[in-house]
């Protein structure tokens, strides 16, 4: 009889584009989101957790083709017996399940609706260095109102937010644009209703971050060699008609004033142009007036991401610091957050157009500035470790945790193998524990604990002499009694 074969274990690995996320990390991005929320509901938004599922109709552009059913999202098909069970997929992001929430209960739900959401996304897309498929959002949107007071209030719950939790003004710059104005420069340009030509400008002007205006030229017109001395076709537009998309770009002037007047000069005599400057203008007169200065929040032509996406305003936050990069290079550390108006997204369900705008900041990018700027501290403390002498008095040590805890101090039990006390304060150090508490046969007796500041001894061992180590113990003894008294203390002064 043949020897069964020998099931092969699993192996440990998290899946490509996927990672894990530990106990401190977990904690800041907690902190934060509860700061973040904090704004939100200070501006008057409510808390909304939509499903982590979408039917894949609902979610729109991503619905699977035959040949690759879950290009774009995670996706797959509710078994049925006739084979036509309903397509699922997990999120990709937090506004297309707004969408479909405001138009399942948009008979139940005050208009405006202003609601904040904040969790996981998923993206099936390929994974590389700093691009996961799974990742947080943070979202504020305003639906049921045309008034460009929603768009400048986003503009302003942005600035106060990246404020709040911890980007000093200065290091950030909230950038407006809106695509109104770009449909105009299109009109001025001739192109009509030529929906292949405005794609590939709109796919042109996207690279202007990376090519700058001499290379959206080229592409516009006659094509350029990239970095790799490939030749990149051109759109095959004529110098005239490359000419406004070129104006629009650079019509940033010293103040907005200036810029809007740039503006006017782009789009010419474009109605549907004016009308996005006449809303950049309001937007501009409203942030004025609640105290955003031109150092917090511009209007900058040159934001032109997703304006294939947006029909009005569209904001993007920059942080403006510079970091250095892998190569050791300097650069600025870029964009952390994004949306604009988007008055489309409910009329697929309605058939009736509801306008809406809001934007979307990305935590784990968010998180990171804050840790270049040393605002998240890079390890995070750890308990108080009461130690464990006597395995038999167990109690008496989980009494000593319990004062802790009820006095507000994280702490917890030795719950190891107590025989070696050295092991105890690895332990301790390893959990990045601020303070290891004592008490042995003879400190029970005497009714005194000890009390053993862990940081203050680690920088001791690394450069103190004899006398300064004399001079400023690290070990206290004080009566059980005191011990939380003690305890606080320490940690007060190890802020």
């Amino acid at each position: 009889m043949a020897k069964p074969k020998k099931q092969p274990r699993p192996k440990a690995v998290t899946p490509k584009g996927f990672r894990d996320y530990f106990g401190q990390e977990v904690s800041q991005r907690t902190e934060m989101l509860r700061t973040i929320a904090d704004v939100y509901h200070r501006y008057g938004f409510d808390a909304l957790e939509s499903s982590a599922v979408e039917t894949v109709e609902a979610l729109g552009k991503f619905l699977p083709d035959v040949d690759r059913p879950n290009e774009g999202v995670f996706a797959w098909q509710e078994f049925d017996e006739g084979g036509n069970g309903d397509w699922m997929a997990l999120r990709y992001d937090l506004t297309a399940p707004l969408a479909r929430v405001y138009a399942q209960h948009r008979n139940d739900l005050p208009t405006p609706y202003r609601r904040y959401a904040m969790g996981p996304v998923w993206r099936n897309e390929k994974p590389g260095p700093g691009r996961y498929r799974q990742f947080y959002q943070c979202d504020a949107d305003t639906v049921g109102t045309a008034s460009m007071a929603a768009d400048a209030e986003i503009c302003a719950v942005l600035s106060d937010t990246l404020e709040t939790v911890g980007i000093p003004r200065g290091d950030y710059l909230v950038r407006v644009n809106n695509r109104k104005v770009l449909n105009g420069v299109l009109e001025a340009m001739g192109l009509g209703e030529d929906v292949a030509a405005r794609d590939n400008v709109l796919r042109t002007i996207d690279k202007f971050d990376k090519v700058g205006e001499a290379g959206v030229r080229e592409l516009l017109t006659k094509g350029r060699l990239d970095a790799s001395g490939a030749f990149i076709d051109g759109v095959g537009l004529s110098d005239d008609q490359a000419e406004p998309v070129i104006a629009f770009l650079t019509s940033k002037a010293a103040d907005t004033a200036g810029t809007l007047a740039n503006l006017r000069a782009a789009v010419g005599d474009s109605k549907i142009g004016a009308d996005g400057i006449a809303e950049l203008e309001q937007i501009g007169a409203l942030l004025d007036a609640g105290g955003y200065g031109s150092d917090r929040i511009e209007i900058d032509p040159s934001v032109v991401r997703g304006l294939g996406y947006y029909t009005g305003p569209v904001y993007e936050a920059e942080l403006t610091f510079e970091i250095f990069d892998e190569k050791g290079r300097k650069r600025q550390f870029g964009s952390v957050s994004g949306g604009g108006r988007y008055d489309d997204l409910v009329k697929r369900f309605t058939g009736q157009e509801v306008p809406a705008t809001g934007v979307s900041i990305g935590v784990d990018r968010l998180l990171a500035a804050l840790r270049e700027k040393g605002r998240i501290a890079a390890q995070a403390t750890g308990p108080v470790v009461v130690t464990v002498m006597d395995r038999d008095r167990m109690a008496d040590y989980q009494a000593m945790v319990a004062e802790l805890r009820n006095a507000g101090i994280r702490a917890e039990v030795y719950l190891g193998n107590p025989k070696n006390f050295g092991n105890q304060l690895k332990y301790a150090d390893k959990r990045n524990s601020p303070i290891a508490v004592i008490e042995g046969g003879d400190e029970k007796v005497n009714g005194i604990v000890q009390i053993k500041d862990l940081i203050l001894g680690a920088k001791i061992a690394e450069s103190a002499t004899l006398e300064e180590w004399k001079e400023r113990p690290s070990q206290f003894e004080v009566p059980r009694g005191d011990l939380v008294a003690k305890v606080r203390e320490i940690l007060d002064s190890q802020d």
